[in-house]
């Protein structure tokens, strides 16, 4: 499946869930909703990825981040029920991108009276 196909099935997946419950719920709860629903539409997912850290070749942490949600092998997806989305909730989907060498991330605000306007899409951009 091509990421921009991919990446549609994972929005269409969060607005069935965020029709379903609405805004205003706990980030934790969404994530277990799409990790019902994500499977639902015959697509693998992984909950709470441990992504270790690398420093000079050595690595420094088994566990230093974890991922709300790694779609396909491929897709990172980050969520929030936040008021807003800050810079720096981008900037952390990027390092998890950077740090797997994933190539799509999906920042999705289940806070949000319109899903649409909770959704930003990152793609990480290999250094050459």
């Amino acid at each position: 499946m091509k990421l921009n196909q991919l990446s549609s099935q994972i929005i269409k997946a969060a607005i069935n869930v965020h029709k379903e419950l609405g805004p205003g719920l706990l980030e934790s709860v969404y994530q277990k909703c799409m990790a019902i629903e994500l499977p639902n539409m015959d697509l693998n997912v992984e909950t709470e990825v441990e992504i270790p850290v690398v420093y000079c070749g050595k690595k420094i942490t088994d566990f230093g981040f974890r991922i709300d949600l790694l779609v396909e092998s491929t897709v990172i997806v980050e969520l929030k029920s936040v008021e807003a989305i800050k810079a720096v909730h981008k900037k952390q989907l990027l390092t998890y991108l950077k740090l797997t060498e994933k190539p799509l991330g999906l920042l999705i605000n289940f806070n949000e009276v319109l899903l649409k306007n909770g959704i930003t899409r990152i793609i990480n951009t290999p250094l050459e």
